[in-house]
C-alpha cells in the first residue's frame, strides 16, 4: 500500500504519517523541535519514542537513541528472539512478575507469561504494541504530546480498567519530561517506563566508550531475572557506579535508588561531549545494556545492532513488587492516580 507524504505544523510540532498497520490504522510521527535545534521524534504506535536529534560541538545534530526507519520493522522487532522495545512506554507492569501470578485483595490473578514462564512488560502485548491517541500542544515549557490510552480490564488478565495518559515535553533548556498519569475502577498493579536505548555517540555506534553514572549504593539481589526478595550492597561490586566509569557491556539491573538526590544517573560522551542526567521521583532505575537485531532487522540508516549498541535507564517500580510485602507497594487504588516523572536531560560540555 502506498503511504502518502503528509504534514501538519502546530508550532515547533511536525505531524506526518508514519506507516499503516496491517488492520489499516494510520500511525503518525509527532516530532517536537526546541530554539536549540533539538529535535524529539513519537509515533502513536506504543507512544515510541523514534529519534531525540541532540546539536553536538561541530554543529551536527546526533541522534542518540536506537529504532528502525519503519512501522513495519517496529512490529516486527516483538517477534525478535529477544523484543528490544526500542523507545516505547511499557506497562502495565514494567519488568518482569514472577510466574505471572500475584495476589490482590484475596483473589490470585494469573497473567500472560512472555518471558520464560514469567510476565515480562505487561505481557504478551503489552502497551508497548497498544495504538495511542495524541494530542498536541504548545506549551509554556516547549512542544508537548500527551498520549492516551483505555486497558480494558482483563487485558493481559490484569484487573480494573485503566486509562493511562504519557505527557512528553521538549523544553528549551534541552530537557525530555515524561509525566505519567493513570486511574483505575479497581485495585490493580501499575508499574510504568520508558524504553529508550540511549548512545550518546550515535545510535550506529556503541557504548563501550561512555561514562556512566548511577547514584545507588544497593541493586535488587535476583535469580534468572527475578527478584529474590533480598538487596545487594555495590561496595566493591563491579555495577557501583557511583564514581563514573565505561559502561560495562552486560548488565540488567535494577538501581535501588535513595529518596531525593537528582540526579539519579547520568550518561558522557567523550567523542561528542554530550552529557545526559536522568530526574525521576521513582525508587529504582533498572539499568540495561543491548539492542541486539540478531541480523534481521536493520536499524535506522541501515544500521546493525548488536548486544552494545545502547543503554536503557528504565526509571520505575521494583520488578515483581506485588509479590514482596517490603518492596514500595505497586497497586493503584480504585479511584486514585497513579502518577510518574522522569526527565532526561541534554547537557553540552564544552
Amino acid at each position: 500500500m502506498e503511504i502518502k507524504q503528509i504534514a501538519q505544523y502546530k508550532g515547533d510540532i511536525i505531524k506526518k504519517l508514519f506507516g499503516v498497520i496491517p488492520n489499516k490504522a494510520e500511525i503518525f510521527s509527532h516530532q517536537l523541535k526546541n530554539k536549540n535545534g533539538m529535535e524529539l521524534h513519537i509515533i502513536d504506535y506504543g507512544a515510541t519514542i523514534t529519534a531525540i536529534k541532540v546539536p553536538s560541538k561541530n554543529g551536527k545534530r546526533i541522534d542518540v537513541v536506537l529504532g528502525f526507519d519503519s512501522l513495519d520493522h517496529y512490529i516486527r522487532s516483538f517477534s525478535l528472539p529477544a523484543a528490544p522495545y526500542f523507545g516505547a512506554i511499557v506497562g502495565r507492569y514494567a519488568g518482569r512478575i514472577h510466574r505471572g501470578i500475584f495476589t490482590l485483595n484475596e483473589t490470585t490473578y494469573l497473567l500472560n507469561k512472555n518471558s520464560n514462564g514469567h510476565s515480562l512488560h505487561g505481557g504478551a502485548k503489552g502497551f508497548s504494541r497498544a495504538i495511542w491517541k495524541a494530542e498536541e500542544n504548545i506549551i509554556a515549557e516547549g512542544a508537548s504530546v500527551t498520549f492516551s490510552y483505555k486497558s480494558p480490564e482483563n487485558e493481559e488478565f490484569f484487573p480494573g480498567n485503566l486509562e493511562v495518559k504519557v505527557t512528553y515535553t521538549l523544553t528549551e533548556s534541552n530537557e525530555i519530561k515524561i509525566k505519567y498519569q493513570a486511574v483505575s475502577d479497581q485495585d490493580t498493579p501499575i508499574n510504568l517506563t520508558h524504553h529508550s536505548y540511549f548512545n550518546l555517540d550515535g545510535h550506529e555506534s556503541d557504548i563501550k566508550n561512555q561514562e556512566l553514572f548511577v547514584n545507588a549504593k544497593r541493586i535488587l539481589e535476583t535469580t534468572e531475572n527475578i527478584p529474590t526478595g533480598r538487596f545487594l550492597d555495590l561496595k566493591n561490586h563491579p555495577f557501583d557506579f557511583q564514581a563514573p566509569k565505561k559502561c560495562p557491556q552486560a548488565i540488567d539491573a535494577t538501581f535501588v535508588l535513595p529518596q531525593d538526590v537528582q540526579p539519579v544517573a547520568s550518561l558522557f560522551s567523550e567523542k561528542n561531549q554530550i552529557k545526559m542526567k536522568v530526574f525521576t521521583d521513582q525508587p529504582a532505575v533498572h539499568i540495561y545494556v543491548g539492542g541486539n537485531c540478531f541480523n534481521i532487522l536493520e536499524g535506522k540508516e541501515k544500521a546493525n545492532y548488536h548486544l552494545w549498541s545502547g543503554i536503557c535507564f528504565e526509571t520505575q517500580n521494583f520488578p515483581d513488587a506485588p509479590n514482596h510485602a517490603h518492596f514500595p507497594s505497586a497497586i493503584l487504588k480504585k479511584g486514585e492516580t497513579y502518577t510518574q516523572r522522569t526527565i532526561y536531560k541534554f547537557e553540552m560540555m564544552s
